[in-house]
């Protein structure tokens, strides 16, 4: 939940807040936790003290006020609200030339959905995330930490305004694989396409997964900018799977390569 009086943004969880404080501690304004707590975060509480930042030992009332849910696991960092950088030419530039695995966003719907690419983007290595400034996941939730995991501090995150005018530019340098369950080509095709294009440039591309709305899926105008679309073979029985679901696969698919 974000204090829009500090400009502050609360983020619980057991491994979210763990991953933060071994990350990133400095990061860190504010924490709370109960006593019961305590000996999972005296490192923190530590370095939060030499830092002259207050921690506080609280109730779970006091807990669900600061984050405004339930599902704090007994801890709350509180931290600046995270503002999401334009992506340069740079960036792009640095995921190609470093053959870097990540994930363009458009869409997608909410912020557990986010956390949960973002959990599983960490597990698989993927290095970015790209969003759409005008969707609702260029806004990084309270809840998208909690369900990340601790993933938020092992990702990149980049935002653009016009994601097709992005992966025109894009997929000139990287592989962009749009995912779409009405195309031809099918997930276990991936592979190939990146070992023909790792032959044909003799090093190990940047790969981009272009994920989309799940019940509209990607825009005419964004597929077009793909280099390649790929569907996840099913029964058919359902239609799609959900958004976190697919971006999962077609990570594990990459990090097999």
């Amino acid at each position: 939940m974000r204090n829009k009086l500090t400009d502050e943004l609360a983020v619980c969880g057991l491994n979210a807040v763990k991953a933060l404080g071994e990350y990133h501690s400095e990061k860190i304004n504010r924490f709370f936790l109960r006593e019961d707590r305590l000996s999972s975060f005296t490192g923190l509480c530590k370095n939060l003290a030499e830092r002259k930042r207050p921690y506080k030992i609280c109730l779970d009332e006091e807990l669900e006020r600061i984050c405004k849910s339930v599902h704090h696991q007994g801890v709350a960092a509180m931290i600046e609200t995270p503002v999401i950088n334009p992506l340069t030419r740079e960036d792009l530039e640095l995921w190609a030339g470093e053959g870097k695995t990540g994930l363009v966003l458009h869409a997608v719907g909410n912020d557990h959905n986010l956390g949960a690419i973002v959990r599983s983007a960490a597990f698989f290595d993927a290095y970015f995330v790209v969003v759409n400034e005008g969707d609702s996941a260029s806004y990084l939730s309270t809840s998208a930490y909690r369900v990340a995991e601790g993933g938020m501090e092992h990702i990149e995150f980049r935002k653009v305004r016009n994601t097709a005018a992005f992966l025109r530019d894009a997929s000139e340098r990287i592989i962009t694989i749009g995912a779409d369950v009405r195309t031809r080509s099918r997930l276990e095709d991936l592979a190939s396409i990146v070992r023909e294009k790792a032959e044909s440039s003799g090093k190990q591309p940047g790969i981009a997964v272009v994920l989309g709305n799940e019940e509209t899926g990607l825009p005419t105008e964004v597929k077009d900018r793909c280099s390649v679309l790929l569907r996840i073979p099913g029964t058919g029985v359902i239609e799609s799977l959900n958004v976190a679901q697919a971006a999962t696969l077609f990570l594990h698919e990459i990090f097999r390569i």
